[in-house]
C-alpha cells in the first residue's frame, strides 16, 4: 500500500532543497483550477509559506468562469497567495502582430497562450526572487500533451513522475475539492477542448500502458505515435558540435 504521508515529506523536502540551492525566497506556479496545478500548489505550500499561485486566462471563457472559481477555491482551501493577471490582449496583440507577417495557424495560436503564461511566471520569479515550479505530469509528458517553452518549462517539477491516476489518487488522500478530483482534464485553450479528446485515448488506457505495460493495438498505436513525434520536446535543444 501506497504511503502517502512518507511521500508527501519526501516531496516537501525536495522542494526545500531545491530553494535552499538556489538561494530563492519562495516559489510561483500556474493556478489553472486543474488537477495538476492543485498538488504541486498544495506540497509547495507545505513547503514553502511564501508561496504564489498565479490565475492567468487567456482568451479562453473558460478561463473567466469555471477555471478562475477552481483556481481560487484551490487558494482558499490550502491558504496559497493567488493573484489575477489577464493576458487576453496581450495574446490578441501577439496573434495580430504575427500575422501581418504570416498565416497564423489554430495550433499556433493554442500554443500562445502556456507561452505567454510561462512568461508571466518567470516575470514575477525574477522581480521577486521565486522559482517557477512546473505542473506536468508523467503521462502528459511521455505523450508529449504540453507546450515547448510553455508549460513544458520550469525551474523545478514535484510531480513529474507522476501519472495522472497517481495525481487523483495523492489528491484524494489530500482531501482536495470533490470537483478537483472529478474535472475533466483540459489545458482550457479554446472553448469544449479536452485532453483525451484531443489525443483521442483516455489517460486510464495511458496509465495503464505506463505503470502496467498493458494496451490494445489501438491504444498501443496511438501512445507510440505520440511519443515518437514529440521526442524533441523531451530532449535538450540540438546544438552543431564540430569533431
Amino acid at each position: 500500500m501506497r504511503d502517502y504521508i512518507q511521500e508527501t515529506k519526501d516531496r516537501i523536502e525536495f522542494i526545500r532543497g531545491v530553494l535552499k540551492e538556489a538561494g530563492a525566497d519562495g516559489i510561483v506556479f500556474g493556478n489553472s483550477g486543474g488537477k495538476d496545478c492543485a498538488l504541486v500548489g498544495i506540497l509547495c505550500k507545505m513547503a514553502c509559506d511564501n508561496t504564489l499561485g498565479l490565475i492567468m486566462p487567456c482568451a479562453s471563457k473558460r478561463n473567466y468562469e469555471e477555471d478562475r472559481a477552481d483556481a481560487e477555491a484551490i487558494a482558499d482551501r490550502y491558504d496559497i497567495a493567488a493573484r489575477f493577471v489577464d493576458l487576453s490582449d496581450a495574446r490578441n496583440a501577439l496573434a495580430s502582430a504575427a500575422g501581418e507577417v504570416t498565416r497564423v495557424t489554430p495550433p499556433a495560436l493554442a500554443n500562445i497562450a502556456p507561452r505567454m503564461r510561462m512568461t508571466a511566471l518567470y516575470t514575477i520569479a525574477a522581480s521577486e526572487n521565486r522559482l517557477v515550479a512546473g505542473t506536468g505530469n508523467r503521462s502528459e509528458r511521455y505523450m508529449g500533451y504540453f507546450t515547448k517553452w510553455g508549460d513544458g518549462a520550469f525551474d523545478f517539477n514535484p510531480i513529474a513522475d507522476l501519472t495522472v491516476t497517481e495525481v487523483y489518487e495523492f489528491l484524494k488522500h489530500l482531501g482536495a475539492p470533490e470537483r478537483i478530483v472529478q474535472k475533466v482534464p483540459s489545458a482550457g485553450l479554446f472553448e469544449g477542448q479536452t485532453d483525451e479528446d484531443d489525443m483521442g485515448i483516455a489517460y486510464r488506457d495511458i496509465d495503464n500502458f505506463l505503470l502496467n505495460g498493458e494496451a490494445d493495438d489501438e491504444n498501443l498505436a496511438i501512445i507510440e505515435k505520440y511519443h515518437a513525434s514529440s521526442a524533441h520536446k523531451r530532449r535538450t535543444p540540438l546544438t552543431f558540435a564540430p569533431d
